[in-house]
């Protein structure tokens, strides 16, 4: 029975990952997750200097999911090769760099330092404020996303999947756009912006006031995109957003998913991710699939 994808050249020997700032480089879950059975880590965001985050409150648990507004909190590019990367060369797993930051000369920088370490992909995080458009985040115009992906592509030595905002008009623009710029995958949903109100203290839950959503309410809508995307363009796609468990990742894969990425239900079970994985298998053995690429956009 063949668990494993490949993406841009790079093998995974399952298609579970953990999402960008759900798990951070995985220290924290080593002790509940064999880290060497998931397919990659995927790293909280690494800016290129040291960034606090927002003020807090900046969690809270809604209906179906839970808004965050943590502001991309990370102590930057230094301290994670010193530290994070030695520790996950460890296992024996795929390790997926989320890069975040203001400017494209933010991201660059980044980009360029990563080269010479044994990090297998980038995942380029365009939900950030892009201080030069007035705080839009370079995801939400398909130019500025085309821009950021090209100057990416030209500064990076390893395979670029760019991570796209659900929070547009027409998602389908957005990953053309990062095709045509050279992105070697995409991966889909970041987080869709919510807020909570207290009815009694009359005032924001959150100290940013509005949070990007996660959890098992948005999967409806990230199942949706994944699909337009994946018969609108050539590249894999990583899918995220309300992943819960193995028939959620089975879904994304048939809506054509080579992958699938686990976020805030690491929270609720930190071992979400290896019972995912292990339900795969079943299902496989049940449905007498031998090979998992079998199921990758079957659904038509």
């Amino acid at each position: 029975m063949k668990t494993a994808v490949t993406i841009a050249g790079v093998t995974f020997q399952n298609p579970v990952m953990t999402a960008s700032g759900t798990f951070g480089s995985g220290m924290e879950y080593s002790e509940f997750v064999d880290l060497n059975r998931l397919g990659a880590v995927v790293t909280k965001g690494v800016a290129n200097v040291p960034w606090p985050g927002n003020p807090t409150p900046r969690v809270a648990e809604v209906y179906g999911g839970m808004l965050n507004a943590i502001g991309l909190q990370n102590p930057g590019i230094d301290v994670f090769i010193e530290r994070d990367i030695p520790f996950l060369k460890q296992y024996d797993t795929k390790i997926i760099v989320n890069v975040c930051g203001k400017t494209v000369e933010d991201y660059l920088e980044v980009v360029e330092r990563l080269g010479d370490t044994d990090v297998d992909m980038l995942e380029i995080n365009v939900s950030c404020p892009n201080v030069k458009e007035g705080a839009i985040a370079f995801g939400q115009k398909a130019d500025c996303l085309y821009d950021i992906t090209d100057q990416i592509k030209k500064h990076a030595k390893q395979p670029v999947i760019m991570k796209l905002s659900p929070n547009v008009t027409d998602i389908t623009e957005m990953a053309r756009a990062a095709e045509a710029a050279g992105s070697d995958a995409i991966s889909l949903i970041n987080t869709i912006t919510g807020m909570k109100i207290d009815i009694h203290k009359r005032q924001f839950v959150l100290a940013n006031k509005t949070g990007g959503m996660s959890g098992p309410a948005i999967k409806p809508v990230a199942v949706r995109m994944v699909y337009q995307c994946a018969n609108a363009v050539k590249i894999p796609i990583i899918g995220m957003g309300g992943i819960a468990d193995a028939s959620d990742a089975i879904e994304f894969m048939m809506a054509g998913a080579t992958a699938v990425s686990v976020g805030a239900m690491n929270f609720v079970n930190p071992y979400t991710t290896i019972e995912m994985v292990e339900g795969i298998a079943r299902f496989m053995e049940e449905q007498h699939i031998e090979d998992i690429n079998d199921i990758i956009g079957c659904v038509k």
